[in-house]
Protein backbone atom coordinates (compact mmCIF):
# COMPACT_ATOMS: atom_id res chain seq x y z
CA UNK A 1 0.00 0.00 0.00
CA UNK A 2 2.68 2.39 0.70
CA UNK A 3 4.53 1.46 -1.88
CA UNK A 4 1.54 2.44 -4.90
CA UNK A 5 0.78 5.42 -2.55
CA UNK A 6 4.75 6.16 -3.32
CA UNK A 7 4.44 5.55 -7.28
CA UNK A 8 1.10 7.78 -7.51
CA UNK A 9 3.10 10.69 -5.87
CA UNK A 10 5.95 10.50 -7.93
CA UNK A 11 4.42 9.33 -10.88
CA UNK A 12 3.81 12.60 -12.34
CA UNK A 13 7.50 13.88 -11.58
CA UNK A 14 10.54 13.94 -13.60
CA UNK A 15 13.22 12.09 -11.72
CA UNK A 16 16.00 14.50 -13.12
CA UNK A 17 14.55 17.64 -12.73
CA UNK A 18 13.34 16.81 -9.43
CA UNK A 19 16.54 16.07 -8.18
CA UNK A 20 18.39 19.74 -9.57
CA UNK A 21 15.38 21.10 -8.08
CA UNK A 22 15.39 19.59 -4.53
CA UNK A 23 19.23 20.07 -4.56
CA UNK A 24 18.50 24.18 -5.05
CA UNK A 25 16.20 24.02 -2.82
CA UNK A 26 18.97 21.99 0.16
CA UNK A 27 21.02 24.79 -1.06
CA UNK A 28 19.09 27.66 -0.36
CA UNK A 29 17.88 26.22 2.90
CA UNK A 30 21.51 25.84 4.18
CA UNK A 31 22.56 29.51 2.60
CA UNK A 32 19.18 30.75 4.48
CA UNK A 33 20.14 29.47 7.69
CA UNK A 34 23.14 31.16 7.76
CA UNK A 35 22.15 34.91 6.48
CA UNK A 36 18.80 34.82 8.96
CA UNK A 37 18.60 31.38 11.27
CA UNK A 38 15.16 32.88 12.54
CA UNK A 39 13.89 33.13 8.74
CA UNK A 40 13.91 28.79 8.33
CA UNK A 41 10.93 27.64 9.31
CA UNK A 42 9.50 30.10 7.67
CA UNK A 43 11.29 28.63 4.84
CA UNK A 44 10.74 25.83 5.14
CA UNK A 45 6.75 26.11 4.95
CA UNK A 46 7.19 28.21 1.66
CA UNK A 47 9.06 25.02 0.46
CA UNK A 48 6.87 22.50 1.31
CA UNK A 49 3.74 25.20 -0.07
CA UNK A 50 5.54 25.31 -3.46
CA UNK A 51 6.62 21.76 -3.71
CA UNK A 52 2.17 20.63 -3.31
CA UNK A 53 1.78 23.50 -5.82
CA UNK A 54 3.88 21.66 -8.47
CA UNK A 55 2.84 18.76 -7.65
CA UNK A 56 -0.63 19.40 -8.39
CA UNK A 57 0.47 21.55 -11.62
CA UNK A 58 2.63 18.45 -12.53
CA UNK A 59 -0.60 16.58 -13.26
CA UNK A 60 -2.92 19.04 -15.74
CA UNK A 61 -2.33 17.70 -19.42
CA UNK A 62 -0.87 20.60 -21.77
CA UNK A 63 -4.25 20.67 -23.51
CA UNK A 64 -5.56 22.32 -20.09
CA UNK A 65 -3.03 24.63 -19.50
CA UNK A 66 -3.53 25.58 -23.04
CA UNK A 67 -7.30 26.30 -22.31
CA UNK A 68 -6.35 28.10 -19.17
CA UNK A 69 -3.59 30.66 -20.66
CA UNK A 70 -6.51 32.96 -21.72
CA UNK A 71 -8.67 33.07 -18.66
CA UNK A 72 -5.30 33.17 -16.34
CA UNK A 73 -3.82 36.19 -18.05
CA UNK A 74 -6.80 38.18 -17.89
CA UNK A 75 -7.48 37.63 -14.44
CA UNK A 76 -3.78 38.56 -14.04
CA UNK A 77 -4.64 41.88 -15.65
CA UNK A 78 -7.22 42.75 -13.93
CA UNK A 79 -5.70 41.79 -11.10
CA UNK A 80 -2.71 44.36 -12.13
CA UNK A 81 -5.23 47.32 -12.72
CA UNK A 82 -6.70 46.33 -9.02
CA UNK A 83 -3.11 46.96 -7.47
CA UNK A 84 -3.02 50.50 -9.62
CA UNK A 85 -6.09 51.78 -8.39
CA UNK A 86 -6.85 49.99 -4.63
CA UNK A 87 -2.86 48.10 -4.17
CA UNK A 88 -0.65 48.49 -0.98
CA UNK A 89 2.04 51.05 -0.90
CA UNK A 90 4.80 49.66 0.50
CA UNK A 91 8.58 51.25 0.27
CA UNK A 92 7.60 54.01 -2.10
CA UNK A 93 5.90 51.41 -4.66
CA UNK A 94 2.48 50.20 -4.69
CA UNK A 95 2.80 45.96 -5.89
CA UNK A 96 0.28 44.06 -3.42
CA UNK A 97 -2.88 43.71 -3.51
CA UNK A 98 -4.64 43.51 -0.06
CA UNK A 99 -7.78 40.59 -0.18
CA UNK A 100 -8.35 40.81 3.78
CA UNK A 101 -7.51 37.28 4.45
CA UNK A 102 -3.98 37.68 2.96
CA UNK A 103 -1.77 39.55 0.61
CA UNK A 104 -1.24 38.89 -3.06
CA UNK A 105 1.09 40.32 -5.75
CA UNK A 106 -0.29 40.05 -9.15
CA UNK A 107 2.66 40.46 -11.28
CA UNK A 108 4.07 37.54 -9.74
CA UNK A 109 1.49 35.36 -11.63
CA UNK A 110 2.45 37.59 -14.85
CA UNK A 111 5.47 35.79 -14.94
CA UNK A 112 3.97 32.05 -15.69
CA UNK A 113 0.83 33.40 -17.48
CA UNK A 114 2.60 35.88 -19.97
CA UNK A 115 4.48 32.58 -21.61
CA UNK A 116 1.34 30.77 -21.47
CA UNK A 117 -0.79 33.27 -23.18
CA UNK A 118 1.49 34.11 -26.03
CA UNK A 119 2.51 30.33 -26.74
CA UNK A 120 -1.31 30.42 -26.96
CA UNK A 121 -1.59 32.93 -29.18
CA UNK A 122 1.50 31.09 -31.88
CA UNK A 123 -0.05 28.12 -31.45
CA UNK A 124 -3.67 29.22 -32.60
CA UNK A 125 -2.19 31.11 -35.85
CA UNK A 126 0.34 28.51 -35.90
CA UNK A 127 -0.42 27.95 -39.58
CA UNK A 128 -0.50 31.56 -40.90
CA UNK A 129 2.48 33.39 -39.10
CA UNK A 130 2.55 36.99 -40.34
CA UNK A 131 4.56 39.86 -39.46
CA UNK A 132 0.74 41.24 -38.21
CA UNK A 133 0.62 38.30 -35.24
CA UNK A 134 3.89 39.05 -34.12
CA UNK A 135 2.97 42.66 -33.68
CA UNK A 136 -0.45 41.57 -31.80
CA UNK A 137 2.01 39.67 -29.71
CA UNK A 138 4.18 42.43 -28.81
CA UNK A 139 1.35 44.66 -27.88
CA UNK A 140 -0.07 41.52 -25.91
CA UNK A 141 3.24 41.84 -24.25
CA UNK A 142 3.61 45.39 -23.35
CA UNK A 143 0.33 45.54 -21.54
CA UNK A 144 1.55 43.96 -18.18
CA UNK A 145 5.15 45.07 -18.85
CA UNK A 146 3.99 48.91 -18.66
CA UNK A 147 1.82 47.88 -15.41
CA UNK A 148 4.06 46.11 -13.98
CA UNK A 149 6.72 48.97 -14.50
CA UNK A 150 4.23 51.65 -12.98
CA UNK A 151 4.09 50.08 -9.69
CA UNK A 152 7.45 50.19 -9.69
CA UNK A 153 8.97 47.02 -10.19
CA UNK A 154 11.26 47.17 -12.57
CA UNK A 155 12.62 43.69 -12.13
CA UNK A 156 9.68 41.78 -12.61
CA UNK A 157 8.72 43.93 -15.39
CA UNK A 158 11.67 42.52 -16.80
CA UNK A 159 11.18 39.31 -16.36
CA UNK A 160 7.93 39.85 -17.88
CA UNK A 161 9.32 41.24 -20.84
CA UNK A 162 11.94 38.20 -21.21
CA UNK A 163 9.04 35.73 -20.44
CA UNK A 164 7.15 37.19 -23.57
CA UNK A 165 10.05 37.86 -25.82
CA UNK A 166 11.51 34.50 -25.95
CA UNK A 167 8.15 33.02 -26.61
CA UNK A 168 8.34 35.51 -29.58
CA UNK A 169 11.66 34.22 -30.50
CA UNK A 170 11.18 30.92 -30.27
CA UNK A 171 8.00 31.10 -32.78
CA UNK A 172 10.16 31.93 -35.46
CA UNK A 173 10.68 36.01 -35.51
CA UNK A 174 13.05 36.76 -38.55
CA UNK A 175 16.55 37.94 -37.92
CA UNK A 176 16.18 41.14 -39.62
CA UNK A 177 13.03 42.00 -37.74
CA UNK A 178 15.26 41.36 -34.42
CA UNK A 179 18.60 43.31 -35.53
CA UNK A 180 15.91 46.18 -36.44
CA UNK A 181 14.44 45.98 -33.00
CA UNK A 182 17.29 46.52 -31.19
CA UNK A 183 18.75 49.09 -33.41
CA UNK A 184 15.73 50.54 -33.08
CA UNK A 185 15.69 49.99 -28.90
CA UNK A 186 19.64 51.37 -29.23
CA UNK A 187 18.61 54.60 -30.78
CA UNK A 188 15.52 55.11 -28.37
CA UNK A 189 17.52 54.99 -25.25
CA UNK A 190 18.23 58.68 -24.49
CA UNK A 191 13.74 58.87 -24.70
CA UNK A 192 13.76 55.98 -22.54
CA UNK A 193 16.03 57.95 -20.27
CA UNK A 194 14.22 60.73 -20.05
CA UNK A 195 11.06 59.11 -18.74
CA UNK A 196 12.95 57.07 -16.05
CA UNK A 197 12.34 58.28 -12.52
CA UNK A 198 14.88 59.67 -10.56
CA UNK A 199 15.78 56.54 -8.20
CA UNK A 200 15.90 54.42 -11.99
CA UNK A 201 18.22 56.86 -13.05
CA UNK A 202 20.26 57.22 -9.62
CA UNK A 203 20.82 52.93 -10.28
CA UNK A 204 22.60 53.36 -13.17
CA UNK A 205 24.72 55.75 -12.38
CA UNK A 206 25.45 54.70 -9.45
CA UNK A 207 26.28 51.55 -11.19
CA UNK A 208 28.88 52.72 -13.15
CA UNK A 209 30.39 54.66 -9.99
CA UNK A 210 29.74 53.28 -6.96
CA UNK A 211 32.00 55.53 -5.26
CA UNK A 212 30.17 58.92 -5.81
CA UNK A 213 27.88 57.86 -2.78
CA UNK A 214 29.40 55.03 -1.32
CA UNK A 215 26.98 55.97 2.39
CA UNK A 216 23.95 56.34 0.23
CA UNK A 217 23.19 54.90 -2.98
CA UNK A 218 26.13 52.73 -3.66
CA UNK A 219 26.56 51.28 -0.29
CA UNK A 220 24.59 47.83 -1.61
CA UNK A 221 26.78 47.03 -4.44
CA UNK A 222 29.65 48.26 -2.66
CA UNK A 223 29.27 45.96 0.08
CA UNK A 224 28.06 42.71 -1.89
CA UNK A 225 31.36 43.52 -4.29
CA UNK A 226 33.41 43.38 -0.56
CA UNK A 227 31.77 40.32 0.35
CA UNK A 228 32.19 38.06 -2.91
CA UNK A 229 35.63 39.30 -3.28
CA UNK A 230 36.82 38.26 -0.07
CA UNK A 231 35.04 34.91 -0.47
CA UNK A 232 38.10 33.86 -1.83
CA UNK A 233 38.26 30.16 -3.10
CA UNK A 234 36.88 28.52 -0.34
CA UNK A 235 35.13 31.16 1.30
CA UNK A 236 35.24 32.14 5.27
CA UNK A 237 33.24 29.02 6.18
CA UNK A 238 29.11 28.86 6.58
CA UNK A 239 27.93 31.49 8.85
CA UNK A 240 31.57 32.72 9.31
CA UNK A 241 31.02 35.91 6.77
CA UNK A 242 31.87 39.24 8.58
CA UNK A 243 29.55 41.29 5.72
CA UNK A 244 26.92 39.04 6.23
CA UNK A 245 27.08 38.60 9.90
CA UNK A 246 27.64 42.22 11.10
CA UNK A 247 25.02 43.33 8.68
CA UNK A 248 26.74 44.96 6.22
CA UNK A 249 24.80 43.65 3.57
CA UNK A 250 21.46 44.67 2.70
CA UNK A 251 18.68 42.43 2.10
CA UNK A 252 21.13 39.42 2.59
CA UNK A 253 18.18 37.14 2.67
CA UNK A 254 16.74 37.66 -0.23
CA UNK A 255 18.26 39.95 -3.34
CA UNK A 256 21.39 39.79 -1.79
CA UNK A 257 21.95 36.29 -0.70
CA UNK A 258 24.13 35.88 -3.54
CA UNK A 259 26.87 38.06 -1.66
CA UNK A 260 26.19 36.13 1.55
CA UNK A 261 26.77 32.74 -0.52
CA UNK A 262 30.12 33.63 -2.01
CA UNK A 263 31.52 34.96 0.88
CA UNK A 264 31.22 32.11 3.19
CA UNK A 265 31.50 29.49 0.62
CA UNK A 266 33.71 31.00 -2.24
CA UNK A 267 34.31 29.95 -5.98
CA UNK A 268 33.46 26.51 -5.23
CA UNK A 269 29.88 27.37 -3.66
CA UNK A 270 29.02 29.98 -6.40
CA UNK A 271 30.60 27.38 -9.02
CA UNK A 272 27.81 24.45 -7.56
CA UNK A 273 25.70 26.89 -7.43
CA UNK A 274 25.87 27.84 -11.40
CA UNK A 275 26.62 24.00 -11.95
CA UNK A 276 22.66 23.06 -10.47
CA UNK A 277 21.19 26.48 -12.83
CA UNK A 278 23.11 24.80 -15.88
CA UNK A 279 21.92 21.40 -15.03
CA UNK A 280 18.02 22.91 -14.58
CA UNK A 281 18.09 24.97 -17.68
CA UNK A 282 19.71 22.32 -19.93
CA UNK A 283 16.84 19.78 -18.81
CA UNK A 284 14.09 22.25 -19.12
CA UNK A 285 15.47 22.77 -22.83
CA UNK A 286 15.61 19.06 -23.42
CA UNK A 287 12.07 18.79 -22.67
CA UNK A 288 11.40 21.61 -24.96
CA UNK A 289 12.90 19.89 -27.74
CA UNK A 290 10.92 17.07 -27.22
CA UNK A 291 7.54 18.46 -26.69
CA UNK A 292 4.93 17.55 -29.41
CA UNK A 293 3.43 20.93 -30.06
CA UNK A 294 3.86 24.08 -30.59
CA UNK A 295 2.04 25.35 -27.74
CA UNK A 296 4.26 23.04 -25.26
CA UNK A 297 7.31 24.18 -27.21
CA UNK A 298 7.40 27.77 -27.06
CA UNK A 299 5.92 27.24 -23.13
CA UNK A 300 8.80 25.48 -21.96
CA UNK A 301 11.58 26.64 -23.63
CA UNK A 302 10.35 30.35 -22.28
CA UNK A 303 10.04 29.03 -18.54
CA UNK A 304 13.37 27.68 -18.93
CA UNK A 305 15.16 30.24 -20.28
CA UNK A 306 12.75 32.49 -17.59
CA UNK A 307 14.95 30.54 -14.77
CA UNK A 308 18.28 31.55 -16.69
CA UNK A 309 17.26 35.29 -16.81
CA UNK A 310 16.20 35.29 -12.79
CA UNK A 311 19.47 33.92 -11.53
CA UNK A 312 21.56 36.38 -14.15
CA UNK A 313 19.77 39.24 -13.41
CA UNK A 314 20.71 38.78 -9.96
CA UNK A 315 24.04 37.54 -9.46
CA UNK A 316 24.80 40.53 -12.17
CA UNK A 317 22.82 42.96 -9.76
CA UNK A 318 25.02 41.79 -6.68
CA UNK A 319 28.24 41.69 -8.58
CA UNK A 320 27.80 44.91 -9.93
CA UNK A 321 27.78 44.44 -13.56
CA UNK A 322 23.79 45.36 -13.78
CA UNK A 323 21.77 47.76 -12.32
CA UNK A 324 19.81 47.16 -8.78
CA UNK A 325 16.63 46.12 -9.85
CA UNK A 326 15.02 43.86 -6.57
CA UNK A 327 14.81 40.25 -8.00
CA UNK A 328 15.74 37.58 -5.59
CA UNK A 329 18.07 34.72 -6.40
CA UNK A 330 15.51 31.62 -7.83
CA UNK A 331 15.35 28.87 -5.40
CA UNK A 332 17.87 30.12 -3.04
CA UNK A 333 16.52 33.46 -2.06
CA UNK A 334 14.06 33.70 0.99
CA UNK A 335 10.47 34.06 0.19
CA UNK A 336 7.16 32.16 -0.48
CA UNK A 337 5.76 34.19 -3.68
CA UNK A 338 8.46 34.15 -5.87
CA UNK A 339 9.61 30.06 -4.96
CA UNK A 340 5.93 29.16 -5.51
CA UNK A 341 5.68 30.79 -9.08
CA UNK A 342 9.00 29.11 -9.93
CA UNK A 343 7.50 26.03 -8.82
CA UNK A 344 4.96 25.94 -10.44
CA UNK A 345 7.41 27.03 -13.59
CA UNK A 346 9.06 23.19 -12.49
CA UNK A 347 5.73 21.55 -12.43
CA UNK A 348 4.73 23.04 -16.05
CA UNK A 349 7.75 21.69 -17.84
CA UNK A 350 7.19 18.31 -16.02
CA UNK A 351 3.38 18.21 -17.10
CA UNK A 352 4.82 18.80 -20.66
CA UNK A 353 7.72 16.01 -20.01
CA UNK A 354 4.54 13.39 -18.78
CA UNK A 355 2.26 14.27 -21.23
CA UNK A 356 4.55 14.59 -24.76
CA UNK A 357 3.72 11.17 -25.96
CA UNK A 358 -0.37 11.68 -25.36
CA UNK A 359 -0.81 14.69 -26.87
CA UNK A 360 -1.58 14.82 -30.39
CA UNK A 361 -0.05 16.85 -33.11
Amino acid sequence: MIRNLWQRLIAPLDPPLMIVAALLLVYGLVVVASASPERVGAQLLNMLVALVVMRLVAQVPPQKLMHYALPVFAGGILLLVAVALFGDVSKGARRWLNLGFMRIQPSEIMKIAMPMMLAWYFQKYETALRLREYLVAALILLLPVVLIAKQPDLGTAILVLAAGCYVIFFAGLSWKVIITLCTAAVAAAPVAWSMMRDYQKSRILTLLNPQSDPLGKGFHIIQSTIAIGSGGIFGKGWGQGTQAQLEFIPERHTDFIFAVLSEELGLIGISLLMLLYALLVGRGLMIAAKAPTLFTRLLAGSITLIFFTYAFVNMGMVSGILPVVGLPLPFISYGGTALVTLFVGIGILMSIHKHRMLVQK
